[in-house]
């Protein structure tokens, strides 16, 4: 097909023309495609739902393969009061939440609302509300670039972190499919009813729930209450609110050392990662002061550090600290809604972690204003905030 545009095919709603276009809606089709697109030697980009992609505006000359197929099956030998799940890549990521909470089982509740596909959501390790992707995990089918059949890679190969993979970090295949494990309700819902979640881990969520963090709540009612929040913030998929047209949050939550994270003022948000608690709010007086110089130059020198080979007695890795990517950009002066002058491309009003097209914005718009915003932060704290969509065509 040509004729496509990244405009159509993107919650963002811009990016140039695309010079072929091909769908799969069979993960035979999807193999097939692929083979003769590899064998061309052309350029190729596989597309899911399109809401994790800022492409520019020449375009892409090449072919885009975009992933449309779906089914869910129950695998057979899940352990007891669980279950297994294996999903086509080209479901819709918050229909398939829907179909495992009207089934009674837990485990991703939390990521209702998410927009894009299941095969896109273990190259992001995507997560929310104190869920991740990666906790119900088991593995996907990949197809590696030239191979004839997927291969299962386990989850423990994907080298899953906040928001990355080994398939975000340039692994050359396609996932065709997903296998997750979930808790099943079933002894719960003879019980009482209804199925009752895993416990909440989020305070934000416990507070809407109207429990405290570490109860369990109906699954249903947990999707409910994670879909008005991310309504609330622009972060659902809704024709009627333009700050729904976007990539969600364009910026990762930066994780820093200790030691830089104690050149912050006293009460910007931060939670140490493991092995300390994640979701544990660092208390000042565990943070002394330090100079944003002081700060600098230990990391030039940790940096420099990087490749040796550590001593057999080396100390311990200092702890790593996760900020508040919203917080560092509300603080460097940018508020909600916020535009440079004349562009159509603008910080969301509800969520300054968005960057959302007005109408009519232009990929070159958009990446302005990411720019703008990132070296604010940068200018202000001394920290690069890094976009999470995937950028084709684009430079920020």
């Amino acid at each position: 097909m040509t004729g496509a545009s990244f405009a159509e095919l993107t919650t963002l709603r811009l990016g140039g023309p695309i010079a072929r276009l091909v769908t799969a809606t069979t993960q035979r089709d999807l193999v097939d495609l692929l083979h003769g697109v590899w064998g061309s030697g052309e350029p190729w980009l596989v597309l899911g739902g399109g809401s994790n992609l800022v492409a520019g505006d020449e375009g892409f000359d090449g072919t885009v393969v975009r992933i449309a197929t779906n089914g869910i099956e129950v695998l057979p030998d899940a352990p007891e009061g669980s279950v297994r799940l294996r999903v086509q890549a080209g479901e819709n990521w918050d229909g398939f939440i829907a179909w495992t909470v009207a089934h009674g089982y837990s485990g991703l509740e939390a990521l209702s609302g998410i927009p894009g596909s299941v095969g896109a959501a273990p190259v992001q390790n995507i997560g929310a509300y104190g869920q991740e992707l990666s906790e119900a995990l088991l593995g996907v089918w990949l197809l590696d670039e030239g191979a004839d059949a997927p291969r299962w890679m386990p989850a423990d190969e994907l080298e899953l972190g906040y928001r990355t993979s080994v398939l975000k970090q340039g692994l050359a295949g396609v996932v065709v499919a997903v296998e997750v494990q979930l808790h099943d309700t079933a002894a719960e819902r003879a019980v009482l009813g209804e199925a009752i979640g895993r416990p909440i881990a989020y305070a934000q969520l416990a507070a809407a729930l109207g429990v405290q963090p570490g109860d369990r709540a109906p699954v249903a009612k947990v999707r409910e209450t994670v879909l008005a929040l991310r309504g609330s913030k622009g972060m659902v998929l809704d024709p009627d609110d333009p700050d729904s047209v976007s990539a969600g949050s364009f910026f990762t939550n930066p994780i820093v050392t200790e030691r830089v994270a104690r050149t912050l003022p006293a009460d910007a948000p931060r939670w140490y990662l493991e092995p300390e608690q994640p979701d544990e709010v660092v208390p000042l007086s565990r943070l002394a002061s330090h100079s944003p110089l002081d700060a600098f130059l230990e990391l030039q020198a940790e940096l420099a550090a990087a490749d040796e080979e550590p001593a057999a007695d080396a100390a311990p890795a200092e702890p790593l600290v996760k900020l508040s990517a919203a917080w560092l950009i509300e603080q460097s002066g940018i508020r909600r809604g916020f535009a440079l002058p004349g562009s159509r491309a603008a910080v969301s009003s509800k969520h300054t972690l968005a960057l959302t097209n007005r109408g009519g914005a232009t990929a070159a718009e958009l990446a302005e204003l990411a720019r703008y915003v990132r070296h604010r932060v940068q200018a202000e704290f001394g920290i690069v905030l890094h976009p999470e969509p995937v950028l084709v065509g684009v430079e920020i």
